[in-house]
């Protein structure tokens, strides 16, 4: 009897461990910094905030970083249980369920500080050159303005620094990524811009959760409830310190 015990409990265990393996989360993003990059501190800074606030809530979880479409897909056929950076749209309802926001995309514009320039509406920045990069999308108001001189060019990095050196007059990028990448320019860069205050567009960014996932609205509950608590006892500005924001 004493054996038969033993093979019991030692059953019973395998089982536990296979349920909780089965339990471990699978994440996904494309690479994004500084939000998403499995080159960067614990997966980037909304990574790090999702797979803590999971695990706060229960969750163990892995990362895969793979092309966007790729990453969408899989949450839709439910190979991957959470995409970590989405903006809501309805179409992706019919994929996963949407968490609350978690964190906030401000495209704003960077000029010179010593240039002049006030920006209350496009119409305002119609006589300014303005250094943009080819295929990226920045708000539909802006993309569609015939009357804003826009300059291609091949990244940010190269627009800020036609800024600082007054080649063009405003650039944009969202405010976290602008923030990534003119902490690695030289200081001359660097303390030539500044941000204008009112920002372009808004985009609350969410996890979106498989539907396929059978637990999708507890993990979107506990994952949201967690997110309120991290930002009540700090450590959610904790994270955003640790990761240069």
């Amino acid at each position: 009897m004493p054996r038969l015990h033993r093979a019991l409990a030692l059953i019973g265990l395998l089982l536990l461990t296979q349920s909780a393996a089965a339990e471990k989360l699978r994440l996904v993003a494309d690479a994004w910094p500084p939000f998403t990059d499995a080159t960067l501190l614990n997966g980037g800074l909304a990574t790090d905030i999702v797979s803590t606030a999971l695990a706060r809530a229960g969750y163990a979880s892995d990362f895969e970083q793979v092309p966007w479409a790729r990453a969408l897909m899989g949450v839709g056929e439910g190979r991957y249980d959470v995409l970590v950076n989405a903006w809501y749209t309805e179409e992706r309802t019919r994929l996963g369920r949407f968490s609350g926001e978690y964190l906030l995309n401000r495209v704003r514009f960077l000029k010179r500080k010593d240039a002049p320039i006030e920006y209350n509406n496009l119409q305002q920045l119609h006589t300014y050159p303005i250094a943009v990069v080819r295929g990226y999308a920045y708000s539909p108001a802006f993309d569609e303005d015939a009357s804003l001189q826009k300059v291609p060019v091949h990244s940010f990095a190269m627009a800020v620094r036609m800024v600082a050196a007054d080649r063009v007059k405003l650039t944009l990028e969202d405010e976290y990524v602008a923030r990534y990448y003119l902490a690695r320019e030289s200081a001359k860069v660097r303390n030539a811009v500044e941000f204008l205050p009112k920002p372009l567009s808004e985009n609350s960014l969410h996890i979106l959760v498989s539907l396929k996932n059978p637990h999708h609205e507890e993990i979107v509950a506990s994952f949201d409830r967690e997110i309120a608590e991290m930002k009540a006892d700090g450590s959610y500005e904790q994270l955003m310190k640790q990761h240069g924001m």
